[in-house]
């Protein structure tokens, strides 16, 4: 006979709740039905980059469930095959493309083969990246640490877009959603130059693709993304017990801009954040100047 689970104390019990509670306050509410997503995508093309792990991966499953031809771009060819061979045995099509994003000559390679062999994408997802937080006090003698983000999160990406950009203008078809970040909205924060610079300037590059591309029916969403609690974020202690999506929860915002092809996705305290702040900020620094100059 099985013994029964302890009771959790009252005190954890709370404490629980209180942080579901605040984490669905503070996080959009999605409800996108798998007819919706099917209709949208069912005989598309969809390519996903970072889709062996998190959010990449939780929007390959949904969209190669709803009938897509889904190709998966990693670095990790192994992990990417597992990926795919899962895909597969729930009865979806993916395709495995490992690449690396911040050499040149694999994205063009990846562009070609692609187009090769499936002719066109109908969906670009730039899931990709990499995250740092280090203060620059501590980073005078890592300019590497600058270097590689901005690889992965600003040229990598542009390499990618400019490749499959041609066709999708000359099929007058096409839609591609960029994972930001809500700090990219939001006033600089310590420790955070290197990955909120680089996530910055592709989306300024990303928003002036879809000025450009819309009199071709080419559309874009920018998803400035909250905390999502994946492999990226887990290295940040700070970030560990904060509210923050799941993986599967931060896809279904994938899938909405997909569905909607909303031009912006964020949370609604974002732009409260940033309103508040910008309403502070003259006064504040004013009052900090006084402050040092006693």
């Amino acid at each position: 006979m099985t013994s029964a689970r302890p009771a959790r104390p009252a005190s954890l019990r709370s404490r629980i709740a209180r942080s579901e509670l605040v984490r669905r306050v503070l996080t959009p509410q999605v409800s996108i039905t798998d007819d919706a997503l099917r209709q949208a995508v069912s005989g598309t093309v969809v390519l996903i980059t970072g889709a062996s792990f998190g959010i990449g991966e939780s929007t390959a499953r949904r969209v190669a469930a709803a009938g897509a031809t889904t190709l998966l771009v990693a670095r990790t060819a192994e992990v990417l095959e597992e990926v795919a061979e899962k895909i597969t045995a729930d009865g979806g099509i993916a395709h495995a493309y490992p690449a690396d994003l911040t050499d040149a000559d694999q994205v063009d390679d990846l562009v070609q083969r692609v187009l090769a062999e499936h002719g066109h994408v109908d969906f670009l997802v730039s899931n990709a990246g990499r995250s740092i937080r280090r203060l620059l006090s501590k980073s005078y003698d890592r300019f590497h640490d600058f270097q590689r983000t901005i690889d992965i999160n600003y040229l990598g990406p542009v390499r990618l877009v400019l490749g499959l950009l041609p066709s999708m203008r000359e099929r007058k078809s096409g839609h591609l959603v960029n994972i930001s970040t809500w700090a990219a909205l939001l006033p600089p924060s310590a420790g955070w130059s290197a990955y909120v610079a680089s996530k910055s300037a592709f989306d300024v590059f990303f928003r002036t693709v879809g000025v450009e591309s819309s009199q071709d029916n080419v559309t874009t969403s920018t998803i400035y993304m909250t905390l999502v609690h994946t492999r990226m974020s887990a290295p940040t202690e700070a970030l560990r017990h904060a509210p923050g999506l799941t993986p599967d929860e931060a896809a279904e915002l994938v899938i909405k801009a997909i569905v909607e092809r909303s031009q912006s996705i964020t949370s609604w305290y974002t732009w409260a954040g940033n309103v508040g702040f910008t309403a502070v900020r003259a006064p504040l620094e004013k009052f900090l100047s006084w402050r040092r100059g006693r």
